[in-house]
């Protein structure tokens, strides 16, 4: 038996903007050729859109694989291929194994039919036996809290109970392969905690999740692999803290964690100039890409050309948006700007503690300021540095955590007495 449980060959799919495809009466169709000889200009062809073009990668059974890139860049399509809800324009999909999924808000669902109906329907369609549905049904019901309403017809559901229900019917029936789009974008906390607690679970039992999410926290935390898609193509496929972290830089169009400068154009002047700056963990290897729980050291390398300068280096850290979130500059110095520095190559290096910055990412700014006034070399946007939520700060909350910083502050609760009647 393969071990491979998805592979996809040269898939491409084709979509003609505009033009609604249904069917003609005959009536239709003696008129419209009746009429086409006396329009001017001719008919309009439709404009088209290749939504994947070109596709080609393998899942291995047992795998946690995401799927990330931009809005339009053909994941939604990628899944419905999958799932054969649509069809390929060329290319060729081998999925060997039965398949779970949950591409929309109760996708595969029958309006007039109960939550108890529905759930016999996919199973039967999984090709599952009765005895097998029975089997998982109390299980299902508990996990989408649905019980009250389980033979109430679908269509009188909240979206959050169409979406626990389809999510826990397709994570159930013991898929060999469960793909899912999204699902994290609708429910509560306790229903996200659950759903990725269930996918790890799926996975651990040596099936294979196809994870399409723009929650990179998500990805991260569930996934092995991950396959970046853009504008329909396959960017990179990759572990997948190396696709992640080419994604997120993608989206500023942003340098790497290194900048070096040849002396000649280096920033600065003939006295002073900036030779390279770096983002790098405690060991000094250059990241991109930082846990929350991680020190970060950011390193300035600089050449002085002229003796008795008075300089002090300091780094910007900014938003992709360029907010300023932090200035910093060594203010420890006894003779902080006011240092005296002789002809040679100097290296400086700032450590920004743990649990400061949010996860997201972040661009750098390096300078060179002679005493505290008067800017002698800039590097703006010198490098870049993504850090991401290693679940250090979160415990079971799996919603976005707002703000630019994100400290890990110290905190005491008491009880101050018994309240008074």
């Amino acid at each position: 038996m393969t071990d491979v449980a998805i592979r996809v060959q040269g898939l491409s799919k084709l979509y003609r903007i505009g033009e609604r495809q249904r069917y003609k009466s005959l009536r239709e169709t003696i008129m419209r050729s009746l009429v086409a000889p006396f329009r001017k200009g001719g008919r309009r062809l439709p404009e088209t859109i290749w939504a994947l073009d070109d596709v080609s990668f393998e899942v291995m059974r047992g795998e946690v694989v995401g799927v990330i890139g931009r809005n339009g860049a053909g994941k939604s399509t990628l899944l419905k291929i999958l799932s054969r809800i649509t069809e390929p324009t060329r290319g060729r999909v081998e999925v060997c194994g039965r398949v779970g999924s949950l591409l929309e808000v109760g996708t595969g669902f029958h309006q007039e039919l109960t939550g108890r109906e529905n759930i016999y329907l996919n199973g039967a369609i999984l090709g599952m036996k009765r005895a097998e549905i029975e089997r998982k049904f109390d299980e299902i019901v508990a996990f989408a809290e649905v019980e009250r309403f389980v033979d109430t017809p679908v269509k009188h559901f909240s979206t959050g109970m169409y979406l626990r229900l389809a999510f826990a019917v397709a994570a159930h029936l013991e898929p060999e392969i469960l793909l899912v789009d999204e699902v994290l974008a609708v429910g509560d906390v306790s229903f996200q905690k659950k759903c990725l607690g269930k996918m790890g679970e799926v996975a651990n039992q040596g099936r294979t999740v196809l994870f399409v999410s723009h929650d990179m926290t998500a990805i991260r935390r569930l996934c092995q692999r991950a396959i970046w898609l853009d504008t329909g193509r396959v960017a990179q496929v990759d572990g997948v803290g190396v696709v992640v972290d080419s994604f997120l830089n993608s989206l500023g169009g942003l340098g790497g964690a290194t900048k070096t400068w040849p002396v000649a154009t280096a920033p600065g002047d003939d006295s002073v100039r900036i030779l390279s700056v770096a983002v790098t963990n405690t060991m000094g290897e250059p990241r991109e890409s930082l846990a929350l729980s991680d020190p970060i050291l950011l390193v300035l390398r600089f050449e002085v050309n002229q003796e008795g300068i008075r300089l002090n280096p300091v780094f910007v850290v900014k938003s992709t948006l360029g907010v300023t979130i932090f200035s910093t500059a060594n203010y420890e110095d006894p003779e902080y700007g006011h240092r005296l520095y002789s002809s040679g190559t100097y290296q400086a290096t700032c450590t920004v503690p743990a649990h400061v910055l949010n996860d997201g990412l972040y661009v750098v700014d390096a300078l060179l300021v002679e005493s505290t006034r008067f800017v002698r070399a800039a590097a703006a946007g010198a490098v870049s540095l993504s850090t991401y939520d290693d679940g250090s700060t979160r415990g079971d909350y799996l919603g976005d955590w707002v703000g630019i910083v994100r400290p890990r502050c110290h905190w005491r609760a008491e009880k101050l007495g018994r309240l008074r009647d």
